[in-house]
């Protein structure tokens, strides 16, 4: 078992992401609303697949049944999401993104530098109520820092979708399937070209981190053969 990611006296500070939330949220949910219950759920499985290595840990899934799926992608455990992160399942490898190459902590070092006022989350509308909760999504950042050796452009970068969640009565998340489109995620995150000279910051950290990362890798061929971010026939685009 590997160490906590934080230990209680480095608890990350959610101050700043707080009140992007507050500032660019679109929709303000009333306490105790659907919308509302379902945010605060999803938010809190990220929480804890985010922030505690131990699955049985997790109050906000049922474990031994949970499962986790993207646009009809192989499904995954609570142990593979606490493995290899969210970014490295969902993702794979692609041209903008190797999943093959990066680790649970690597693949978070690389958005966090992107989105360092935080990579946001927010339900838009909810469709129909427990036990199978269907909602439309919203992921957004402003990119202000580097994407690997990309330079930044001080885009908000979104990504728009549905998922379909299956709870308890008690409301804990049982299998949720995600459907969206990443492509233009990608292609903005790339737009402002790479850096000319020197190394980006995010190089810089890789190349310090490289040896420990490699050690830890998770050995899998999912991740290296195929990728669950298919492009759906119709993408849910930004209203922006």
């Amino acid at each position: 078992m590997r160490n906590e990611r934080y230990t209680i006296s480095e608890a990350p500070d959610y101050s700043e992401s707080n009140q992007g939330l507050a500032n660019e949220s679109l929709i303000h949910h009333p306490v105790g609303s659907l919308e509302a219950i379902v945010e605060n759920l999803v938010r809190a499985f990220e929480l804890e697949a985010s922030f505690k290595t131990n699955t049985q840990e997790w109050l906000s899934v049922v474990n031994e049944k949970f499962r986790m799926s993207s646009n009809g992608g192989q499904e995954f455990t609570a142990e593979d999401v606490s493995n290899s992160g969210t970014y490295n399942l969902f993702i794979g490898d692609t041209e903008e993104y190797k999943a093959s190459e990066e680790n649970f902590e690597s693949s978070g070092r690389l958005f966090r530098s992107a989105f360092p006022k935080g990579f946001l989350w927010e339900v838009l509308e909810v469709y129909s109520s427990p036990p199978n909760v269907t909602f439309k999504w919203r992921h957004w950042g402003t990119f202000n820092g580097d994407y690997k050796d990309y330079a930044p452009t001080g885009e908000v970068v979104e990504i728009i979708g549905m998922s379909i969640a299956r709870v308890t009565d008690d409301l804990k998340i049982i299998n949720v399937e995600h459907y969206f489109d990443n492509s233009q995620f990608f292609s903005k995150l790339t737009s402002g070209g790479k850096h000319q000279k020197g190394k980006s910051i995010w190089a810089t950290i890789k190349s310090f981190f490289s040896p420990r990362e490699t050690e830890t890798q998770q050995p899998s061929q999912q991740l290296a053969t195929s990728c669950p971010f298919k492009k759906l026939t119709s993408s849910f685009n930004s209203s922006n």
